[in-house]
């Protein structure tokens, strides 16, 4: 026996269980730049990687917060590795505060400056992805209605990866220790570690 809801029509539980089934998530944790200087931090749960070549990555926002407006404005953002010894400090960076707070003082985080664009990155990050916009797309629902939903692409032009996790030439993703959001209030972290051959060679 299963439980089946219509989303539109409610789901009929104490909490919505959506993002607790589409789980574990890794966490964009974008910094951007304005014109005017402004910087700001803030986690998406909504973020990927979309294509391998040329690399390229994407968050979705509810609503156009600064994150977005910035990177339309700018037309780059730097997403950051949000490691599990940063994930009281990244929580930090997801509060409701003025345009024009920085959040990397408010989470004590230290900046460090990129290559190609002009956002900084979180200098304490395993790894980070500088970016140039390709594209901000708002989202519509199947009927057409359009939706204060945002979703920002962007081109990795550069990459920095912090030696530590460096091991014969790979980044060891399990001992930079990423945060995974899950549903609810919950976060996860990485359990072991298998590979797996494909079928095809």
């Amino acid at each position: 026996m299963t439980h089946f809801y219509r989303p539109e029509e409610g789901h009929g539980l104490p909490h919505d269980p959506f993002k607790a089934i589409v789980a574990p998530r890794p966490v964009g944790w974008i910094s951007t730049r304005g014109s005017d200087g402004t910087v700001n931090l803030a986690p998406y749960s909504f973020f990927n990687a979309v294509a391998g070549r040329p690399p390229i990555v994407m968050f979705s926002s509810d609503g156009e917060k600064d994150s977005v407006s910035l990177a339309r404005e700018s037309g780059e953002f730097v997403c950051n590795f949000a490691s599990a010894d940063l994930a009281d400090r990244m929580n930090r960076t997801s509060a409701s505060v003025p345009r024009g707070t920085s959040e990397f003082d408010l989470a004590g985080l230290a900046t460090a400056p990129c290559r190609i664009v002009a956002a900084p990155r979180v200098a304490a990050a395993p790894a980070a992805l500088e970016c140039v916009v390709t594209q901000i797309m708002q989202q519509h629902d199947r009927n057409g209605t359009t939706l204060d939903v945002w979703t920002v692409f962007g081109e990795v032009v550069g990459v920095h990866i912090a030696a530590a996790f460096l091991e014969d030439g790979r980044f060891d993703t399990a001992k930079a220790d990423p945060v995974m959001r899950m549903g609810y209030r919950d976060f996860g972290r990485l359990g072991p570690v298998f590979a797996l051959d494909r079928p095809d060679g």
